[in-house]
């Protein structure tokens, strides 16, 4: 087996993994109050972690001070996304809100372009554009499909965009794992600081179930993700990113009985098909 399809095969189990921990997650039906559901996960995860003792890879906190403040930032930024992406997710069907999240490399090529100064050519501008029409078809604004949660998916993609910006400045010597950890726990203290506005719940043996496989899931993501960045050319495997939305209609209708409609499935058809085009001239420019 080639590396690139090592690559692939890996981005594929990443992709799968996280969404079996939304599958999870949406599992609990609200069972347990938001900031004291995303404590008790931020909790195992980072358990997890520190029970792996690097070996899902290198994790040490000797890191400059410059990229110390970038990682805090992207903590904080994973904060602000864990909220509003869960509460879209409680209220929104799995391979709807998928869909729009597909948006967000064609969103970070345009962040690129305009913030860094990054040179993006006009047939990916135009893929961008053509890709946002996408998400306009999948949220549907200005007639009875769109809702706020729709808005809610829209600010978890403006904050994943600006966490992907963060973490595209860090250096490369700072580990992947550190990184995860960190945010992690910073997850963890600011929910549960949250959850103390509001009286917590006892905890049903068949939720902590959902909880714990949402934490166990949430690593697995992370970790084939890490593996990836060393397996194979990166503008080969990122496509392979788009089974997630694969994976979202599959246990969208399995587990919740749920298929997206016409329009959605154009859309998610044009945000997948543009995503594969930018991935596709950038690599071509690149020279591979």
């Amino acid at each position: 087996m080639s590396i690139n399809m090592v690559g692939a095969l890996l981005m594929m189990a990443s992709m799968a993994c996280f969404t079996l921990n939304d599958t999870m997650i949406k599992l609990t039906s609200g069972a347990v109050p938001l900031f004291q559901l995303l404590f008790l996960r931020s909790l195992l995860s980072s358990g997890l972690i520190l029970a792996t003792k690097g070996r899902l890879g290198a994790l040490h906190f000797d890191i400059a001070p410059r990229d110390w403040g970038l990682i805090m930032v992207r903590a904080l930024t994973e904060v602000v996304i864990a909220y509003f992406f869960l509460s879209a997710l409680f209220n929104m069907p799995l391979a709807n809100l998928t869909a729009i999240l597909q948006v967000v490399p064609l969103a970070v090529t345009l962040a690129s372009a305009v913030l860094l100064r990054e040179a993006v050519g006009w047939r990916r501008m135009l893929a961008i554009a053509v890709g946002f029409g996408g998400v306009m078809l999948i949220v549907k604004p200005g007639v009875e499909g769109f809702n706020v949660w729709s808005l809610y998916a829209l600010i978890a993609v403006l904050g994943v965009t600006l966490r992907d910006l963060v973490t595209r400045q860090l250096s490369a010597t700072v580990p992947s794992m550190t990184v995860t950890l960190v945010t992690s726990v910073t997850v963890m203290v600011c929910m549960g600081l949250a959850s103390l506005t509001a009286p917590w719940v006892q905890v049903a043996p068949q939720v902590w179930v959902l909880i714990a496989a949402s934490s166990v899931f949430v690593l697995g993501g992370y970790f084939f993700s890490i593996q990836v960045m060393r397996s194979g050319d990166v503008s080969f495997t990122a496509p392979f990113r788009y089974t997630g939305l694969i994976w979202a209609l599959l246990l969208g209708w399995f587990v919740f009985g749920d298929w997206p409609g016409v329009l959605t499935q154009i859309g998610a058809v044009i945000v997948v098909a543009t995503g594969v085009f930018t991935f596709y001239r950038e690599r071509k420019l690149l020279g591979g």
